[in-house]
């Protein structure tokens, strides 16, 4: 659509920044989505565009921009993983909110299904595979079915008003394993991957 058809593509970037200002002050969570390109390299970022969708069947949904230099190997991707940040994870977030060129090394790290890493210390962990996307606006939206998945006790890493902040610890649920798999066995509290 032009913007000559639609006049809300013409917004001055000054009622766009206001715009943006204003979602801010939603508070979400803090994700990290990662896959495995078809050439075989490490992908992932930081968004805080996760979302719940449905449990049955479960689904949930995240989006990219269509600038994103990362926007084809996740179009591709036959599995990706999503880790849902703690409180303790904001220099990750960062790392993977930069441009930097290698964003996984140094880090420690498991592989899950289709060669995706899989990063620790994270509350939550979401293995999905693609269910449908869609165009929405400067975005593509992203809806995956959750394959398997985890959750960790600790609080959450949340993005308030263009800042990071955490979540206090009572507010936090209590660890569950992974489909059965036992985690309390575990060096630090968090999501081993296997």
């Amino acid at each position: 659509m032009s913007a000559a058809a639609n006049p809300a593509l013409e917004r001055p970037r000054s009622e766009i920044e206001d715009l943006r200002a204003a979602l801010g002050q939603f508070a979400t969570g803090v994700a990290i989505v990662t896959t495995r390109a078809p050439d075989g390299r490490s992908v992932g970022l930081t968004v805080n565009s996760f979302a719940s969708v449905s449990l049955e069947p479960p689904l949930v949904l995240w989006s990219l921009s269509k600038r994103s230099s990362s926007l084809e190997a996740f179009r591709v991707a036959p599995s990706v993983a999503i880790h849902v940040l703690s409180a303790e994870q904001e220099a990750l977030a960062r790392r993977f909110a930069s441009p930097s060129a290698d964003r996984f090394a140094g880090l420690h790290r498991g592989i899950g299904p289709a060669g995706v890493p899989l990063l620790e210390g994270c509350v939550a962990r979401f293995i999905c595979t693609p269910y449908a996307r869609t165009e929405a606006g400067d975005h593509l939206v992203f809806i995956l079915r959750v394959e398997r998945w985890a959750r960790a006790a600790g609080p959450a890493l949340v993005f308030h008003a263009g800042r990071f902040c955490g979540m206090g610890q009572d507010a936090a649920p209590p660890a569950a394993p992974e489909r059965g798999v036992d985690f309390t066995r575990a060096p630090r509290p968090g999501i081993v991957p296997h």
